[in-house]
């Protein structure tokens, strides 16, 4: 395979065979290990005054920044990226790491650890700036890789589906990557993509028309970190020879 992404019959088919079936890349173990350790240590460690210290400094909080700064600590700096690290239940945090695993995987293996450290931070921070434009002021808690995971999706909507729109799981990150208008063109990329959009928006309507048991789901910030992935995956897949066409 080379390095531009494209395959070649030769080492594409070594790849291929190399390539393990259901190994997860180290680095995504790793992040999945944090956030689990970090959910344990808040649920099972911490006093509940010492958790309410941790969310308040490390929790997304919109009405942050309707706050001068002066007058705040300095959680609105970094709590657009730590705030993907917390989670609001167990139950929150498998369901993420569920489609991390599903999304994350290609999109590591694709673009790399350091790579996929920017993306992880810009892409959380992507989300929740969506989300503040729709409710600019507001004194509430956002927790949970969510927005992350989200924008992962986006991403991946890009290369996991192959031209003829099916899916390898095992080796779809060695896939072209789709131009915007290859993946609006792309049959199984619009099924994708529009199943996710009408379950976020069925998600806020309901949110929006009903009562909420427990935490509400930011639904918006779902939306925000998948345009995001969507559309500047291209500036971290930097080693595929479409990086510049779109």
């Amino acid at each position: 395979m080379r390095n531009d992404g494209v395959e070649v019959e030769g080492d594409g088919l070594a790849a291929r065979k190399r390539e393990p079936a259901f190994n997860l890349p180290g680095s995504l173990v790793a992040i999945l290990g944090l956030l689990t350790l970090i959910h344990a240590v808040r649920t099972y460690i911490l006093s509940v005054t010492a958790d309410e210290f941790v969310l308040l400094h490390f929790a997304f909080i919109p009405g942050r920044y309707s706050v001068p700064f002066a007058e705040q600590d300095l959680g609105w700096l970094w709590s657009p990226v730590t705030y993907s690290l917390l989670h609001g239940s167990w139950e929150h945090l498998i369901f993420n790491a569920f489609w991390m695993v599903a999304f994350g995987a290609p999109v590591v293996r694709r673009i790399g650890i350091l790579r996929f450290f920017l993306f992880w931070c810009l892409s959380a921070a992507a989300a929740v700036a969506f989300h503040t434009v729709l409710h600019w002021g507001a004194m509430v808690l956002v927790v949970g890789a969510s927005g992350v995971v989200s924008g992962l999706m986006g991403a991946a909507a890009r290369f996991v589906f192959s031209p003829s729109g099916r899916i390898s799981r095992q080796f779809a990150h060695l896939n072209r990557r789709l131009t915007i208008v290859e993946a609006l063109s792309n049959r199984s990329v619009l099924v994708f993509s529009g199943i996710w959009f009408l379950t976020n928006f069925l998600i806020g309507f309901g949110q929006i028309f009903g009562s909420v048991a427990g935490g509400a789901i930011a639904w918006e910030a779902h939306i925000g970190g998948f345009l995001f992935g969507f559309l500047f995956f291209p500036l971290f897949d930097v080693a595929s020879g479409e990086s510049r066409r779109d």
